[in-house]
């Protein structure tokens, strides 16, 4: 069965009578990033293709990381959407996309929207982690964690857990923040950096002075 064309799909989103066709995704997204990902959460789940379109988007991801020219040709606006879309096109089929990842990324060409590519891929990467009960914790460091460090952190976030819920961790240096850490899970967060601690303080001299 042939995979259905996104640009339909995503055309549907603007009304409320044609949303309630799609499949409902675990976590509401918002913005065009939302509605790309929301788009092809429903496409590929009805074609039972989550996982290999999940993957196909991510090496793709990884093509554009790599491939410094390919990358700009992607993302550069002043190239007509028509020649973007055929040349993406055979690049994809060269590589053995399947036709749902095809369609997909031909369709943001055609209407013009692949500059924003990462960051629909990564709108549909949160679907997915919500959709396997994946909690993304992000932890910003001044320095990098030891191992010791990390699994403390782990330990104490896996506190905050839902049951069933499984933690996927991340950590980044930012030496910026002079020491201590910034936890985001979810959509939630929490600054226990230095930097803030002393941002707050000088606000609270400065006021009274």
């Amino acid at each position: 069965m042939a995979a259905p064309r996104i640009t339909g799909v995503v055309r549907q989103l603007s009304t409320s009578a044609s949303r309630s066709h799609l499949v409902q995704a675990p976590i509401q997204l918002f913005g065009v990033e939302g509605r790309y990902a929301h788009a092809l959460y429903s496409a590929a789940t009805k074609q039972k293709s989550l996982q290999s379109v999940e993957k196909e988007l991510n090496s793709f991801k990884d093509i554009l990381k790599v491939d410094t020219k390919f990358n700009q040709f992607v993302k550069d606006p002043t190239i007509k959407r028509g020649t973007k879309s055929e040349v993406l096109l055979a690049s994809l089929q060269k590589q053995k996309f399947s036709p749902i990842t095809t369609n997909f990324l031909c369709a943001m060409a055609e209407n013009g929207r692949l500059g924003k590519v990462t960051g629909i891929i990564s709108a549909f990467d949160q679907i997915m982690a919500a959709f396997r009960g994946d909690v993304i914790c992000s932890v910003t460091t001044a320095k990098a964690m030891d191992a010791k460090t990390q699994k403390d952190v782990e330990a104490t976030v896996k506190l905050f857990l839902k049951k069933g819920e499984n933690l996927l961790l991340t950590s980044k240096v930012d030496p910026a923040l002079i020491g201590g850490m910034v936890v985001e899970i979810g959509d939630r967060f929490v600054d226990l950096s230095i930097a803030s601690k002393v941002k707050k303080y000088s606000s609270v001299i400065t006021e009274a002075i």
